[in-house]
């Protein structure tokens, strides 16, 4: 698995202080700040050897490796506990929805979920499969991130008292959206693996993504 060299351009302004006050584990600031918006944190791309992610910023056409940015969840996202047993027993968590109507009201981030950069007819059955490899929150391993679609349907949970809702496999050339959740505000680390099989050999590769929730 090799590491691989991009030249990105950057757009926008660097806001990278917002909203990161008074978090005592912070990790060190990321040039770029994206808050709102439609933005595909997992993107993957496949230069015929390697995989790699990066994040993609739909609403300026950029693209960011994932050291480079940092995901501001703001206090606005809080919103009502709509109940789930994974989400915890807390009365608000802060939500990033799946849908753009919804996140653009509340004035946060669209996250998404893409292959659309991955073309037909590489990986094996024509998909990959997404990791949630490790979560932490303030530098402590967290049980309080997950996403979810509809009534509670669960693609990832960091709790690591169960082994399921990892992993989920998405088919090459789509686009897909769910629910983030947050159940406490903190400096969250949050690291993914996209894994697909090429001519019969396992081929993946991790990134890490830091999300700050601020209260």
């Amino acid at each position: 698995m090799r590491t691989l060299a991009r030249t990105l351009t950057f757009s926008g302004s660097l806001a990278a202080a917002v909203a990161l006050g008074g978090l005592a584990a912070t990790p060190a600031v990321a040039a770029t700040t994206l808050g709102s918006g439609h933005v595909d944190v997992l993107d993957a791309e496949w230069d015929g050897a390697d995989l790699h992610l990066h994040v993609h910023d739909e609403e300026n056409e950029a693209e960011y490796e994932p050291a480079d940015v940092t995901l501001s969840v703001p206090a606005a996202a809080r919103t009502a506990n709509p109940g789930y047993g994974f989400l915890g027993s807390g009365s608000q968590i802060w939500l990033l929805p799946d849908t753009e109507l919804e996140a653009d009201a509340a004035g946060v981030l669209f996250p998404g979920i893409s292959t659309e950069h991955l073309s037909t007819g590489v990986f094996a059955n024509n998909s990959v499969t997404y990791r949630l490899v490790s979560a932490t929150r303030d530098g402590a391993a967290t049980e309080d991130f997950s996403v979810y679609e509809g009534a509670g349907t669960r693609w990832y949970d960091s709790n690591t008292a169960t082994t399921n809702f990892k992993s989920k496999s998405f088919a090459i050339g789509t686009h897909n959206h769910a629910n983030w959740a947050f159940e406490e505000a903190g400096a969250y680390e949050l690291t993914f693996r996209v894994q697909g099989t090429v001519g019969g050999v396992t081929e993946f590769t991790d990134a890490t993504y830091t999300v700050v929730v601020s209260s």
